[in-house]
């Protein structure tokens, strides 16, 4: 009996772990593709907010039926943000901290003002991705249907996605070109290749990335408008690429550590989980912040390490990550 109840409790925090996670994974890998070209893009939750109300906008402004299209409003119009944010960072050489806050507080003001008028508004349903079980063969499973029964979006943020960007950056050609921009810009100058371009596209590229993420979450996990709808996924999404050493394979796992957290506050909530020890203690509050202490420690205790003289990983911080890069100071 105590065996089928953690068994359900595990599936259920896990089936609704992976695609909390989604969103997590989108906007991480859209800041290791900044970090990686050099470019520290703060912005994030800026652009989780504006890839949302663009989607909800398309969907209920503009007509748009198709889940897809939907999902390529947002990442169009955090491709827009993108493109000015790159434009002040590395073509004007602008402070990328400044600027990036600037986007932050700025797309989510804008976001906010743009959806004035929608909060509490829902996505229809019948524009909402789909698991890739139509024919529900799998739906009396639990186990199936926690492991493998999520919408193509997910497959493509846990799987295809990074498994492209790791091929890209490590395997390829062109890949070592762009890890040299963040790491030695004055070398990639010196043979001819453009580091305001590769910069540019890149940091377009991340942000659009990013903006799917919150596209995502009006999509699938929060089928409506509200406002501030990032709510810190974007500083996560800073934290899961430090904590993963900027490679694409750990982003994943540190973004599905995160989902687990906050998958693990609902379930605890609506099974009302109380802890003895903890009586005097609001557990709704504890349980809210479970996931961002968790962050907090996952970055705090390999750096405490390393400062004692413990190294447990190698950051591989790209050396020159927010440095404007200047051909007269080459």
């Amino acid at each position: 009996m105590m065996f089928a109840i953690i068994e359900n409790a595990f599936l259920s925090i896990l089936g609704s772990a992976v695609p909390a996670s989604t969103v997590i994974v989108l906007a991480a890998t859209g800041v290791l593709l900044n970090e990686r070209v050099g470019v520290l893009n703060l912005g994030q939750e800026g652009f989780i907010a504006i890839g949302a109300v663009f989607t909800v906008i398309s969907v209920q402004e503009w007509g748009v039926e198709n889940s897809w299209l939907a999902l390529l409003a947002g990442v169009l119009g955090a491709a827009v943000i993108g493109a000015f944010f790159a434009l002040g960072v590395v073509v004007m050489r602008v402070s990328q901290v400044l600027v990036g806050l600037a986007v932050a507080l700025g797309g989510v003001g804008l976001a906010n003002q743009l959806g004035t008028n929608r909060n509490g508004s829902p996505v229809p349903t019948e524009i909402q991705f789909s698991d890739l079980d139509p024919f529900g063969v799998f739906a009396d499973n639990e186990f199936f249907e926690a492991f493998l029964l999520h919408d193509p979006v997910t497959y493509l943020a846990y799987l295809v996605i990074p498994a492209a960007l790791w091929f890209l950056l490590f395997r390829t050609r062109h890949g070592m070109v762009v890890r040299a921009v963040g790491e030695n810009p004055g070398a990639v100058d010196a043979v001819g290749a453009s580091v305001t371009g590769l910069r540019f596209f890149y940091t377009v590229v991340g942000s659009a990335i990013t903006g799917a993420a919150g596209a995502y979450m009006v999509l699938t996990i929060t089928p409506t408008w509200s406002p501030d709808i990032a709510r810190g996924r974007g500083w996560v999404a800073l934290a899961v690429v430090i904590f993963a050493a900027w490679r694409p394979g750990r982003v994943v796992l540190g973004a599905l550590l995160f989902g687990t957290m906050i998958s693990f506050e609902s379930t605890a909530k609506a099974r009302s989980w109380n802890l003895p020890f903890l009586a005097a203690v609001d557990m709704g509050f504890l349980l809210s912040m479970l996931p961002y202490i968790v962050t907090l420690i996952v970055i705090l205790v390999p750096a405490g390490a390393a400062h004692m003289g413990r190294r447990i990983r190698a950051t591989d911080a790209p050396a020159a990550l927010a440095t404007p890069y200047l051909r007269e100071e080459r």
